[in-house]
């Protein structure tokens, strides 16, 4: 079925954010270059994520769906190629910076192709299916970026993404190639960002709780328990909670977003005055990756329902706001760390979600 081989290109694009993570120190070395400019590669990434998708959408939306998801994936697996066999720091940041802007792109149409696959009361289990990919390179992304870099080299973990892509190339490909409508223009699918601008915002808040946490959790988790294990938990938990979000989310999104939310905030609080005690801490740390996918999975659901002025532009929408989440909050967490936990940021960030909810949970939409 085409939505899983989408899954699939996801997992792919998910797993080259996440490996760069246990790459930086080898890329330091072979490279010659600090570890501060190493992880440059990271910024580099997050920054290409957030303006490529709404300008590549832009740029894809009178594209045939096929059309823009091959050549998104082709560009982002030539990147990949570029990147493994480059000497050079500069190219390598360059291709980085290239790769992510083909993942929004890819990303921004795969949510709408995804929805489009299926009927319009099951659109939060098509985004299931297709976050899940996401979910699961959040998993495996880190360890075996570190373990190809163990065994072969850093640019094998660049050769094994761009190999991941190939058989995703063959499920899109079955993606009915129907030809791309702008039926309003893109001038009026951009007037509906202040309309959306409250459930963007949601979303961009719960995603920076979950990444600022997500990017520390491995520090803060060492001495207390087996490092592996937590974040184990916590993807784990990230799987289960897309995975119910699709069954919950078409129905309930309301009470997902109000009832989750609110134990999302309750779980950031108890984290944080526990996180010293073991099983608290493994415990915790599945419950919550559970809470933070299953609500932002519903926030998606609900943006692609209520932008239907925006047909070709909501994915992107979608896309930007969640990596602007996702960029931000380890950027407040670092600078905060040492002065408050990124467990307290978390259950601020949700927190502020929570007062936005109302522009979710509507009469008539629980």
């Amino acid at each position: 079925m085409p939505l899983y081989f989408l899954a699939l290109a996801v997992f792919a694009m998910g797993t080259s954010e996440f490996m760069l993570a246990g790459l930086v120190p080898a890329v330091s070395a072979a490279l010659d270059v600090s570890l501060a400019q190493a992880g440059y590669l990271t910024s580099g990434f997050a920054v290409g994520m957030v303006a490529g998708a709404p300008l590549m959408a832009a740029l894809a939306r009178s594209w045939r769906p096929r059309t823009a998801l091959v050549g998104f994936l082709a560009v982002f697996v030539a990147a990949h190629v570029v990147g493994a066999l480059t000497s050079s720091f500069g190219v390598l940041l360059g291709t980085r910076v290239v790769a992510a802007v083909a993942n929004a792109g890819f990303l921004a149409v795969a949510v709408t192709a995804a929805t489009a696959l299926v009927p319009p009361d099951r659109k939060g289990r098509a985004l299931a299916v297709l976050l899940s990919g996401t979910t699961v390179a959040c998993i495996a992304g880190v360890p075996c970026g570190a373990l190809l870099d163990a065994a072969f080299g850093w640019r094998s973990a660049f050769w094994a993404v761009a190999l991941l892509c190939v058989p995703a190339f063959a499920g899109v490909w079955r993606i009915a190639d129907t030809p791309g409508e702008a039926p309003g223009g893109l001038r009026a699918e951009l007037a509906e960002l202040p309309r959306l601008a409250g459930v963007l915002l949601l979303g961009a808040l719960v995603n920076a709780a979950t990444f600022g946490v997500f990017t520390y959790l491995a520090p803060l988790a060492d001495g207390v328990a087996p490092v592996p294990v937590v974040l184990a938990a916590f993807g784990a938990g990230c799987f289960a909670g897309v995975t119910a979000a699709g069954r919950l989310a078409d129905r309930w999104p309301g009470r997902v977003v109000a009832w989750g939310g609110g134990l999302l905030l309750a779980g950031w609080v108890a984290l944080a005055v526990t996180a010293h005690v073991p099983a608290a801490l493994v415990g915790l740390a599945f419950t919550q990756g559970a809470l933070s996918f299953a609500v932002g999975g519903t926030v998606i659901t609900r943006i692609l329902h209520l932008a239907t002025g925006a047909p070709t532009m909501a994915g992107s929408y979608a896309t930007a706001a969640l990596n602007v989440g996702a960029t931000a909050g380890p950027v407040a967490a670092g600078a905060l760390l040492g002065a408050v936990s990124p467990f307290w940021l978390a259950a601020a960030l949700v927190a502020a979600a929570l007062l936005l909810r109302a522009k979710v949970a509507r009469p008539g939409q629980d």
